[in-house]
């Protein structure tokens, strides 16, 4: 999907956005976790799928087999930041989302 084909939707100012710290955002209702490793973003469902805990945000961001991932505060399950996928079990995964640095501003993309 193009930038053209999504909606930009500010959630929060750049500045909020801590390098390898996640930060919990609100896009219609939907929980995300954004990230920022060097300085590239990243935005990922907020929800763990192994607990419906909304705590990826606060997971500890790091790289393994050359992805780089959040590790689940609870149960420790890695999730790719680029695509969602769960590292220890390939058949779970969490929606990625595009985001992007606009004017200050952290923006997630959404489909028009």
């Amino acid at each position: 999907m193009s930038s053209d084909e999504l909606q930009w939707i500010s959630v929060c100012e750049a500045d909020e956005l801590s390098p390898l710290l996640g930060v919990r955002a609100l896009l219609d209702q939907q929980q995300i976790a954004l990230f920022n490793v060097k300085g590239e973003l990243y935005a990922i469902d907020a929800i763990d799928p192994f607990t419906d805990a909304a705590v990826l945000s606060r997971g500890i961001v790091g790289d393994i087999k050359n992805q780089v991932v959040v590790a689940s505060p609870i149960y420790k399950q890695h999730f790719s930041l680029a695509s969602g996928i769960c590292l220890e079990d390939e058949s779970v995964s969490v929606k990625t989302y595009p985001v992007r640095e606009k004017d200050g501003k952290i923006q997630l993309g959404k489909k028009c």
